[in-house]
């Protein structure tokens, strides 16, 4: 278990050691008590010897239980030193890889960081840290006598090589358990995204099937896993219990040939008991060894995801955007869905991006962002590849409104304010921004409505009108809005022209996608999209003058002439 002797943990298990040698020290005098009372105190007949003696035992033990004590603590210090180190470095990526499509190892890795906690905390580790002082005990036992010393190292190579054994033919089985756990639950966190379709589309049975399924191979896994380490749990505890029995007959045999006191037999037998507990302790709960061994070999195998993210701080932007030829495929082998882009917004410039669906709007977006990275090309504002910004210290200067508002469950405060600590003047500040503050007020409890899970207690109107608020939190310098009219009213709609001519007047920078004309006109580029790539780009009157020549879709009642502009952007 080498990995309890990392960096963050050495002070916390140095001290856990030095616990561990008093503690095994003053566990020996019990023993010594015993010997002393059988040899000398009923030889002497001495009450003062006792009392003496006495005394000793019970200051060893008082020291015991202080060691075990410090121990213990010493342990959970690790633990939570280990969980402060890695927990929030692990949830920032897994945060981050989640909202770049490259999977949930990182939220895997929270799981591990909390089984390695929950692991220093438990019986497992202390067995670990008991079991290096076996020697001592044999050593003690073997003074009494060399016979009960020899039967006692036999014993314990016994456990030994049974630990040996328990610790490979379990290995597999762990790891394909904790493969099939891990599957399984992935399984349900995704129907469970999904619950709204599964249920208003009939498709329970089918989507409980689909689990079960998973979920028996989990349960066949874990069978396996669990009969193999109850056999040898319970072979550990009758071998330790066997083990004592054969000390106690071999110390019988001296105590009838005159070779040894009856106090030696009791003495080595008790503590060859305890020299041998840690030993099956760990054999009980190997599987929680495997699982902290592995926890910790999947931590390190991406270390790198938990190193600070520091980097130089960079000015205020003042909201230049620049793509410089930026391409981007989701996996090698696969087309690209971005091709080529390339375009220049000046700082308080508007931008509407539109195009068919599937045509990467919603792709480019998350680009211009810095959420995904380029294949080719470089995304820079002011100058600077969005990559390089600290996400946070970007988080200051960016408003963002995805296409798939989510809000968080909290109050409205709370969710403008970004889920940090709610500035009143600035929270309301945006509201007003997004014309939104009205609509707050009419809530039961205006900005401290709980408002549940995902919003779950507003229309989809008033989800989205909250999401812009908090888009607009802070003034930021560049504001992406994917869609922000998806779920407006008339009345939605027209709050939210006037906020871009709000976030026109402070000089943002604003890009949109959007399919409305109407909306179009109110910004000063407009970027047609398909199939990834920038089939026009220009000021929004020239754009949308080519748009009605070519009679689209978009802009009715004109006649259609240039069928593939037109499906450019219907």
């Amino acid at each position: 278990m080498r990995w309890l002797f990392a960096a963050q943990l050495r002070p916390f298990v140095s001290i856990a050691i030095g616990a561990s040698l008093l503690l095994n020290l003053s566990l020996l005098v019990p023993s010594i008590y015993m010997l002393q009372v059988f040899d000398r105190v009923f030889a002497s007949r001495s009450v003062e010897t006792l009392v003496m003696l006495s005394v000793f035992a019970l200051l060893a033990l008082a020291l015991g239980y202080c060691m075990d004590t410090a121990r213990a603590r010493a342990l959970a210090w690790a633990g939570r030193a280990l969980d402060a180190r890695l927990s929030p470095a692990a949830l920032a990526s897994a945060l981050t890889n989640t909202a770049a499509g490259r999977g949930r190892g990182d939220a895997d890795r929270l799981r591990d960081i909390a089984q390695l906690r929950n692991f220093l905390s438990g019986n497992g580790a202390m067995a670990l840290f008991d079991a290096p002082w076996l020697p001592i005990y044999l050593l003690v036992i073997a003074l009494m006598h060399p016979l009960l010393g020899a039967t006692a190292a036999l014993g314990a190579g016994l456990l030994a090589v049974l630990a040996v054994l328990t610790e490979r033919l379990t290995r597999d089985a762990s790891d394909a358990a904790l493969r099939s756990s891990r599957d399984v639950t992935h399984h349900a966190e995704a129907l469970t995204r999904n619950a709204e379709v599964i249920v208003g589309m009939g498709m329970i049975g089918a989507a409980v099937r689909s689990w079960r399924t998973g979920h028996e191979q989990l349960l066949i896994s874990q069978s396996k896993l669990g009969a193999a380490s109850a056999r040898f749990a319970a072979l550990a505890r009758m071998a330790r219990q066997g083990l004592q029995m054969a000390a106690l007959a071999v110390g019988a045999w001296l105590v009838i040939d005159a070779n040894a006191s009856p106090g030696i037999m009791v003495a080595a037998t008790i503590l060859l008991g305890r020299a041998l507990q840690p030993v099956e302790l760990l054999i009980g709960g190997w599987k929680q060894q495997l699982d902290a061994r592995g926890a910790w070999r999947r931590l390190s195998e991406r270390r790198a995801a938990f190193d600070a993210d520091v980097r130089l701080e960079l000015p205020e932007p003042a909201g230049k955007l620049t793509l410089e030829r930026v391409t981007f495929a989701p996996a090698a082998g696969r087309p690209a869905l971005i091709k080529g882009v390339a375009f220049s917004l000046e700082p308080g410039e508007s931008l509407g991006i539109i195009g068919p669906s599937a045509s990467g709007k919603t792709t480019l977006v998350r680009l211009l962002l810095g959420i995904w990275r380029p294949n080719s090309g470089c995304v820079r504002l002011d100058g600077a590849d969005i990559t390089h910004w600290s996400r946070d210290r970007l988080g200051e200067h960016v408003g963002y409104l995805p296409q798939d508002v989510s809000l968080f469950a909290g109050t409205v405060a709370e969710n403008i304010a970004r889920l940090g600590a709610a500035d009143s003047a600035r929270v309301v500040e945006a509201a007003r921004l997004a014309h939104a503050h009205e609509m707050i007020l009419r809530l039961p409890e205006g900005y401290e409505t709980q408002i549940g899970e995902s919003g779950a207690v507003l229309s989809g109107g008033q989800r989205q009108r909250i999401a812009l608020a908090r888009a607009l939190y802070g003034s930021p310098k560049l504001v992406v809005l994917d869609e922000p009219n998806a779920h407006l009213d008339a009345e939605g709609e027209g709050a939210l022209r006037r906020a871009l001519q709000a976030l026109k007047s402070r000089g943002a920078t604003v890009i949109m996608v959007c399919h409305r004309p109407a909306l179009m006109a109110h910004l000063d580029k407009l970027a047609v999209l398909k199939d990834g790539v920038l089939q026009a780009f220009g000021p929004s009157e020239a754009v949308l003058a080519k748009l009605r020549g070519a009679g689209l879709r978009a802009v009715p009642q004109l006649p259609v002439r240039e069928p593939g502009l037109k499906e450019a952007i219907a």
